[in-house]
């Protein structure tokens, strides 16, 4: 068949990216079967559930497009080998975590689930298939695919007479707005080398995508610009955020200072709001494996530059929970701090490398009590992220220990924020929630412990509203207060 008539599609992965990216396709190229698979039942459970509101993956826009192209052309199933023998084109959308042992432990990417990946599509591919990488990769890694995928040796795999192009298709989503991203892309991009199996791709975001959005490199420069990508925006956050503490010092005004040059054409605006510190799956990810591949290539003084990235996104968090706990008289023992926000940013569930789990554990450490709400993060999730669960669970503090001092340094998940903030001394903000821009500080003030204390870590209040209402106030990067 002609590779630009893919009739269809299996996505290995069902996250963050694999879920949203193969609905979208599956809406936009009905003429296309799309099977997204994983070995998590649970996940892909998630993903097939009726109610809407209980996906996996929270998204504005996602569930609308589920509930348009599921059971018609887009499914979720466990049944890897069935969809891999069925499929013209595989996308290959698994976790590369950081190595935690071994060679280029804490930097360098583990790749085995991508390679377990490759050794399923060559044990149960049939005939020509183009395997697409949408994982994040250490550059060359498609070069190891390719590898797996020739030595196939299972008698079953050899009868099936495949062949394989393998491409390369880095994922350029920013949780939150990951579905217009998708549908409105700045581009999209596609590194190979086989002429056809790139027609082919370029057939199903032509569907949708200005075809001059749509660049055609070689393998490397596909898979290297990702990382190089997510490294330039993480580099915006550290240099704001670095700025944002010089202002707090010298009496500026990080906002101020943000829109002064980001008012200048060659800088932009983008990426220059200060917070407590970047998250997610990939920048901190992708940056120290960006460290590890310059060292490997011998290349130091690139390493290092890029390293201190990460250590000033670290020295940020740490910098947040010192502070909290001076402000608070150098204790935070036995004191009730609420915290708003536990995703690592606004508009996703998602709380990998979120800068509130550091802040967290560290004052759970120096002995607070956090009462914690996000409105679409989940307690299991949170349990997880700190390691211990929760000593009990707010009901309008009904059931809130008197002597907190007594509970050796925990947690309750709140339902609400008024749950979160009765009776505390403090208030974390630390996810730009939109709902948090608009609290009534007149009426939140009554229900604390004076004295009371706001600290807004993502620059969202009016710290003038807060102060009326009685409570005191740090805002990051404003020196004025």
């Amino acid at each position: 068949m002609s590779f630009t008539q893919i009739r269809t599609i299996c996505c290995i992965g069902a996250g963050y990216v694999g879920g949203p990216t193969m609905a979208v396709i599956a809406d936009r190229c009905p003429h296309i079967q799309v099977v997204v698979v994983d070995q998590n039942k649970d996940r892909i459970s998630a993903w097939n559930n009726p109610d809407l509101t209980k996906l996996p993956v929270f998204e504005p826009g996602l569930d609308e497009i589920v509930k348009r192209a599921r059971g018609n052309n887009l499914h979720f199933s466990c049944d890897v080998k069935k969809a891999i023998q069925s499929a013209d084109m595989i996308f290959i959308s698994v976790n590369t975590p950081t190595k935690n042992k071994g060679l280029g432990a804490g930097q360098a990417s583990d790749l085995k689930w991508v390679e377990a990946c490759a050794r399923q599509v060559a044990q149960f591919s049939v005939g020509h298939t183009i395997v697409v990488e949408k994982s994040t990769l250490p550059v060359r890694t498609a070069a190891t695919i390719q590898a797996i995928l020739e030595a196939t040796s299972s008698q079953e795999a050899l009868e099936a007479n495949p062949s394989f192009s393998v491409l390369s298709n880095p994922e350029f989503l920013s949780e939150g707005t990951a579905i217009n991203d998708l549908e409105k892309p700045d581009r999209v991009l596609i590194g190979g080398s086989d002429p056809n199996a790139i027609e082919a791709l370029v057939s199903i975001y032509k569907q949708w995508v200005y075809p001059e959005k749509i660049l055609i490199t070689n393998l490397w420069s596909s898979e290297l610009s990702k990382l190089i990508a997510n490294a330039f925006l993480a580099q915006r956050i550290s240099s704001i955020n670095s700025t944002a503490a010089l202002c707090e010092v010298t009496g500026a005004n990080i906002q101020e200072v943000a829109n002064a040059i980001g008012s200048d054409s060659r800088i932009g605006s983008k990426f220059l709001s200060s917070g407590p510190g970047f998250g997610g799956s990939c920048f901190q990810k992708d940056i120290l494996n960006l460290v590890y591949l310059c060292g490997h290539f011998g290349l130091p003084e690139v390493a290092n530059y890029w390293e201190s990235v990460v250590k000033i996104n670290n020295w940020q968090k740490k910098r947040i929970a010192k502070l909290i706990v001076d402000k608070l008289f150098g204790t935070v023992t036995g004191k009730k701090l609420a915290v708003l926000g536990f995703a690592f940013k606004a508009n996703t569930n998602d709380t990998r490398e979120s800068p509130a789990i550091k802040i967290a554990k560290d004052l759970l450490e120096e002995g607070a009590t956090l009462a914690i709400y996000d409105p679409k993060v989940t307690k299991e999730q949170i349990s997880l992220d700190l390691t211990q669960y929760p000593a009990f669970e707010s009901k309008n503090n009904q059931d809130l220990p008197t002597n907190l001092a007594e509970l050796d340094s925990n947690w309750m998940y709140c339902k609400s924020i008024v749950e979160a903030v009765r009776g505390a001394d403090a208030i974390l903000i630390l996810t730009e929630w939109n709902h948090f821009t608009n609290i009534q500080w007149s009426e939140i003030s009554p229900l604390m412990r004076k004295p009371s204390w706001v600290f807004d870590t993502r620059g969202i209040v009016n710290p003038k509203h807060v102060t009326k209402a009685g409570l005191m106030c740090w805002r990051v990067g404003d020196g004025s207060l």
